[in-house]
């Protein structure tokens, strides 16, 4: 079975592989409002990476605990080579689509 993802996971994605070693949650969601001006929810942000981790399109690991953050540990993301690979296969997609709209190509 082939899995799709959602323009929001692909937005997602988009921004952890953007942000490399310093994706975590926080930080996802303010880069994600701030180029793309659009308000998002910490819980629906959460609820796509353990979507996208039960596809295997991310992984993640605990940080060190920071004082700063209480003692709390960051969970931090990257993309997996399938993550990258969906995000290719969407991309052409999208390409395809756009491409057979004459006035548009």
């Amino acid at each position: 079975m082939r899995h799709f993802i959602g323009e929001f996971e692909e937005i997602v994605l988009l921004t952890v592989m953007l942000l490399g070693e310093e994706a975590y949650g926080v930080g996802i969601k303010k880069e994600i409002e701030q180029r793309l001006e659009r308000k998002v929810s910490i819980g629906a942000l959460h609820t796509a990476l353990q979507r996208m981790t039960d596809k295997g399109l991310v992984e993640s690991l605990l940080g060190e605990a920071t004082a700063e953050r209480g003692g709390k540990r960051k969970r931090f993301f990257t993309v997996t080579e399938a993550g990258v690979s969906m995000l290719e296969r969407a991309k052409q997609g999208r390409m395809k689509m756009w491409q057979s709209i004459p006035e548009l190509s």
